[in-house]
């Protein structure tokens, strides 16, 4: 399991640096943040800034891998298909869980459920 896990940690991580870097610019007014917990498993991609007298903050992307081997997609506000990106990458579709998807919903999906 922990070779599987490392695998998951370093794929997610490597989806997040695809979907943060490209817009990164130094002198952005809103910044994108990258928080990686490699030890725990949390990765997420915030902005944070302002766009004129708007305050931009929020999370965009949160993904989870735990320790029974799920990697938990819990919030993709991205106009990407990041589930695709990490299955394509390695990510095993029975052990990707749809977490913004209701419990109720997610037996009808071809995902893992928990």
């Amino acid at each position: 399991m922990d070779n599987k896990l490392k695998k998951y940690k370093q794929i997610v991580s490597e989806v997040l640096d695809e979907v943060g870097l490209p817009g990164l610019k130094p002198d952005d007014p809103i910044q994108t943040q990258f928080i990686k917990d490699h030890e725990s498993g949390h990765y997420l991609l915030f902005s944070a800034g302002w766009k004129g007298k708007k305050r931009i903050y929020g999370c965009f992307l949160h993904i989870d891998v735990m320790e029974n081997g799920r990697v938990w997609l819990q919030h993709d506000g991205t106009d990407l298909v990041v589930g695709q990106m990490l299955l394509d990458k390695g990510i095993l579709k029975q052990d990707l869980v749809l977490g913004f998807l209701h419990p109720n919903r997610r037996k009808d999906t071809e995902y893992a459920v928990t």
